[in-house]
């Protein structure tokens, strides 16, 4: 096999297969006679271990994505694929565009991680495609973005929390263990988690503000610009598939990974995506709950910081959850 990993330090999250382990997934999946005949490890992702893999007598490649080892995974990101393959009958709405799960293995008994096969979708990763086209024709992309995330959160759930579970019969529990659990995990690898506590305790307080949410719908979790493919030809932006469904949740769709971006740069192409997907709620109680929102993505942030080795950014994420605490006691 042709086996091209991406090199990283010993000491790094992301830790690559071998080219035998892979070969042993395609044996599961295809059957005994299946042989691998390259796995190149696709850049972009910063959690599971991606390869487009090509089979002898497959066209065309699919893609095999690894989860991390059980023990390396946080608390607020348990059994992400899990989730993401428990969302799949949830995200019909927008099945055209994402790729198709050919087989999934939770077992361990091929390798000691969680791992999915899925079909190779056709497009360029955004990052790589949009600065071809002049800025003029920029908001092209972010309206069709805005109809995509409508579609998703028009969707609606049995529960609170994460798709595949814990289950939660209230949004304002949701909320609370989410902050807890992100709280407990910034303890666990040796960060100051005590701004996280304070805001899990003010929600906690605020329960009845967060609980005007009665209605689950689904959360997209990580859509944004890097886990969307373009047309490598096309005049215009145009989004040929979407990917990364893990993060899913049912929730207020306010609390999206998704509106927190979009929102994030006003007065910039961004702001076509809200003449697609519509106008955001504005009572005293969405702006209240927006501060927990943003204080779970600055720890999500803080988490992924570490992860990632850049302690150099991590002071400013307790700046940012400063100033969330500071409005939260206002």
């Amino acid at each position: 096999m042709d086996f091209r990993p991406i090199e990283r330090a010993s000491g790094a999250f992301q830790q690559s297969v071998t080219a035998e382990e892979i070969q042993a997934i395609c044996r599961r999946v295809f059957g005994i006679d299946a042989r691998g005949l390259s796995a190149v490890e696709l850049g972009g992702g910063m959690y599971n271990n991606t390869y487009a893999v090509s089979l002898a007598g497959r066209e065309p490649p699919v893609v095999l994505r690894v989860a991390p080892e059980s023990e390396r995974q946080f608390r607020s990101e348990r059994w992400l694929m899990r989730n993401e393959y428990a969302s799949q009958p949830w995200l019909a709405v927008i099945a055209p565009l994402m790729p198709r799960v050919i087989a999934a293995d939770w077992s361990h008994e091929v390798i000691g991680r969680d791992y999915m096969v899925q079909s190779l979708l056709d497009g360029v990763p955004v990052p790589d495609r949009l600065g071809d086209y002049p800025r003029t024709l920029w908001p092209t992309l972010f309206r069709q973005m805005g109809t995509i995330a409508k579609a998703v959160h028009a969707v609606r759930g049995p529960h609170f929390g994460p798709v595949s579970g814990p289950a939660h019969t209230t949004w304002s529990a949701a909320v609370v263990t989410s902050l807890e659990d992100i709280a407990a995990d910034v303890d666990g690898v040796g960060l100051d988690a005590a701004d996280l506590r304070k805001v899990a305790a003010a929600a906690d307080r605020d329960r009845d503000v967060l609980d005007e949410i009665t209605e689950p719908r689904l959360n997209a979790g990580d859509f944004w610009t890097v886990n969307v493919l373009l047309d490598a030809t096309a005049p215009e932006p145009t989004i040929t598939g979407v990917f990364d469904f893990d993060r899913t949740w049912w929730g207020d769709p306010e609390s999206d990974w998704t509106i927190f971006m979009a929102a994030k740069k006003p007065g910039t192409e961004r702001d076509a995506f809200w003449e697609t997907y519509g106008q955001r709620p504005s009572s005293a109680g969405a702006a209240r709950r927006s501060l927990f929102y943003l204080a779970r993505h600055i720890g999500a942030i803080r988490l992924e910081r570490y992860r990632l080795g850049k302690a150099d950014m991590l002071p400013e994420t307790y700046e940012q959850m400063r100033d969330v605490l500071d409005e939260l006691v206002a």
